[in-house]
Order: structure tokens, then C-alpha cells, then sequence
């Protein structure tokens, strides 16, 4: 497997992102991750999607500190400061999987707040279904665990063709389409920091291919079988969607209909926000999130 690792330069002096980076090594490959607030805070992870990286939590980050918890946000692989295995087809749905879990046990948390938003749902749902004893509570936003029983909407259909034929996959652009604010350029080229040309970008071009879109897709039965574990989990279960984001309106209906641990918890609707809803309405959603972790905490 080619691996290809960004130049450390191409992170320097990002706006609002002057967190210490932290690496582990999960079989062969490094994956770095922001590791903010006490070591023995409660920890709440931070899982992004495509084609971000740990730098869409950067407005998160200092509020959940604030609340005394400790802010975990890793980069998947092909993303970020992570490692870049150079190839499409080194990409699959469960090697993101087994490469998070590796992260997980790798610092060994437990008593987890997953936050999962796009992939990061997608991603984090089958841990959460798979290891339920790492995690106390989840919070999804802008996320759903596909299985291709349902067909994928239009606007997933016309970014996944998107996605294969563009000649340059625009990452910045693509990131402020998600956005109802108007980012600055600085942050629009900070998303493109990881990227230094197309090469880099096979894990990018990779992910819209593996949503799940039919029955027979091969993510599907370890996908149906974490639905199976989802629809006993009655630990705490929070959906925080926003109300502009075309593709995934909907899903937190479904979430809420078929896990238990949804049942009485205070869901909202975050106003003004898009499918990147850190961008748009980051420190509301931190503040759901602290309102949720103190208020289901275990005393």
C-alpha cells in the first residue's frame, strides 16, 4: 500500500486551529487527532465526514473544554494530518471502521460522547452498535446509518456523480456548498490544506462510494446487524440536526423512531445551520452537547 503523508507546513498558521497535534499508529498507518482538557474529563469524540477533518471542530473544541470535558477529534484516514493511503480501492467502509476502533482502544477510551456529523455518523453508529461499552451517549448530527434498503435521494445521487467526475475535486468549495454562512477564504483554503493535489485526495473520492445505496451493497449486513444492537440501545441518544441540509432532512425522524435511548431526550432543530453544521452554528452545537453530557451525566 503507497501511503502519502501532507507536509507539515501545509498546517501552520490556520485560522483558529493552533491545537497541539497528537499521532498514534494503528497497523501501519499514523492517524493524528486534537486531544483537548483533562486526561480524566469525560471524553466526547469528535468524528467528522467528507471531505473535512478535525478542523470543522475547531469552534467545538474550546467550549466543550470550557465545560470540563475532554475533546477528542480525529482525522480519518485519508483526511486531515492523517496518513493517505494513495489508492481508491485501499478505501472501504470496514477499514474505516476497524481504523477507528483501532483509535479507540489505541487510547483506550470509555464513558464516550460520540458526536458523529456525515461519516462521522456512519462511522461512529457501527462503534457505538459494535462496542457499546466504550460509549455513555450519542449525539447525531446531519447523519443516519444507510443500509441501501432505502433509496438514496436525489441530492446524495447527484454528489456522489459529481464526485466521480469532476477532474478536481474541489474540497474548499465543496465544504462552503455545505454552509449557509459564507466562509473566508483563509478557511476555505485551510479545508484544502490537507490536499496538496489530487493524489492526496483518494480517500476524498472514495467515500461517496461506499454509502451503502443497494441491498446487496457489501457494507450492508454489518450494517443491518449494527441496527439490530442500535435498536436495543437505550443508553442516552440525542439527534441535533440543523434546518438546511438537503441530505439528510429527514433521518433524524427515523433515528428517533427506531432507538430507544432517543425516548425523552430534548432533540432539537438548530436554526441557521447546513450540512457543516460546526461551520455555520459550531458553538450552538457544543452547547447541546455539554447541556446533554451534564444533564444525563451519572451521579
Amino acid at each position: 500500500m503507497e501511503v502519502l503523508r501532507t507536509p507539515d507546513d501545509r498546517f501552520a498558521n490556520l485560522p483558529g486551529y493552533s491545537f497541539a497535534p497528537h499521532y498514534l499508529e494503528v497497523g501501519d498507518l499514523r492517524i493524528h487527532h486534537v486531544d483537548e482538557g483533562p486526561p480524566g474529563a469525560p471524553p466526547v469524540l469528535l468524528l467528522h465526514g467528507e471531505p473535512s477533518w478535525s478542523y470543522l471542530y475547531r469552534k467545538m473544541i474550546p467550549s466543550l473544554i470550557a465545560a470540563g470535558l475532554r475533546a477528542v477529534a480525529p482525522d480519518l484516514v485519508g483526511f486531515g494530518r492523517s496518513d493517505k493511503p494513495a489508492a481508491q480501492e485501499d478505501y472501504t467502509y470496514q477499514r474505516h471502521v476497524d481504523w477507528m476502533r483501532g483509535f479507540l482502544e489505541a487510547l483506550d477510551l470509555r464513558g464516550v460522547t460520540l458526536v458523529g456529523q456525515d461519516w462521522g455518523g456512519l462511522i461512529g453508529l457501527r462503534l457505538v452498535a459494535e462496542h457499546p461499552e466504550r460509549f455513555a451517549r450519542v449525539v447525531a448530527a446531519n447523519t443516519f446509518l444507510p443500509t441501501g434498503d432505502r433509496p438514496p435521494g436525489s441530492a446524495f445521487l447527484a454528489w456522489q456523480r459529481f464526485s466521480q467526475e469532476t477532474p478536481v475535486l474541489p474540497v474548499g468549495r465543496i465544504v462552503q456548498s455545505g454552509c449557509v454562512t459564507q466562509l473566508s477564504p483563509d478557511v476555505v483554503a485551510a479545508y484544502e490544506a490537507p490536499f496538496p493535489d489530487e493524489r492526496y485526495k483518494a480517500g476524498a473520492r472514495r467515500f461517496p462510494l461506499l454509502v451503502p445505496t443497494s441491498p446487496d451493497d457489501p457494507a450492508a449486513p454489518a450494517n443491518r446487524r449494527a441496527w439490530e444492537s442500535l435498536r436495543r440501545w437505550d443508553r442516552p441518544f440525542l439527534t441535533a440536526f440543523s434546518d438546511s441540509d438537503p441530505i439528510t432532512q429527514g433521518a433524524d425522524a427515523l433515528l428517533r423512531e427506531a432507538i430507544p435511548g432517543t425516548r425523552g431526550q430534548p432533540h432539537t432543530t438548530i436554526n441557521r445551520g447546513g450540512h457543516f453544521l460546526q461551520e455555520d452554528q459550531g458553538e450552538e452545537l457544543a452547547r447541546v452537547v455539554t447541556d446533554f453530557v451534564r444533564r444525563t451525566a451519572v451521579v
